[in-house]
């Protein structure tokens, strides 16, 4: 007697990139290289360490910083205020661009960015530190007024 057989499952539509060729980017999350994918696809399997870092789902908004312990890219989703360093660890303060300011070094001026309401920030190039946000006079400015 013959046994009937099953139907094969249909296999799942293939991949197809969209016909403009949009990409996008995530940093990897196994050597945190910057991976660029065809936009759509739900993970991206890294070249260098085999890694495979998932996409997050359309529409959620990323943000980037730099580490301040070891300067690694670190890519995020908008709105976090702190953001862990997977290389080393360190908790990095996410801030919005409407929450920091921007003054050149008083030694070097090197352009310097810092978080509103702060009194100083410190140079990471000469380590001079400067003061911002206090409206200071000059003594030229005193007896002239």
């Amino acid at each position: 007697m013959p046994v009937p057989l099953a139907p094969y499952p249909t296999p799942p539509a293939p991949y197809t990139p969209p016909a403009n060729g949009a990409q996008s980017q995530l940093v990897c999350s196994g050597c945190r290289n910057l991976l660029l994918y065809p936009v759509g696809a739900t993970s991206v399997c890294c070249a260098v360490c085999n890694a495979v870092t998932a996409v997050p789902p359309p529409g959620t908004e990323m943000a980037q910083l730099v580490c301040g312990g070891c300067h690694t890219l670190l890519m995020y989703i908008r709105g976090a205020t702190s953001v862990q360093c997977s290389c080393c660890h360190t908790v990095n303060l996410a801030l919005e661009a409407n929450q920091v300011a921007h003054v050149n070094c008083g030694n070097c001026r090197m352009l310097l960015m810092y978080q509103y309401g702060a009194r100083s920030v410190k140079c990471a190039v000469c380590n001079f530190v400067t003061s911002v946000g206090v409206l200071t006079s000059t003594p030229e400015q005193k007896f002239n007024n």
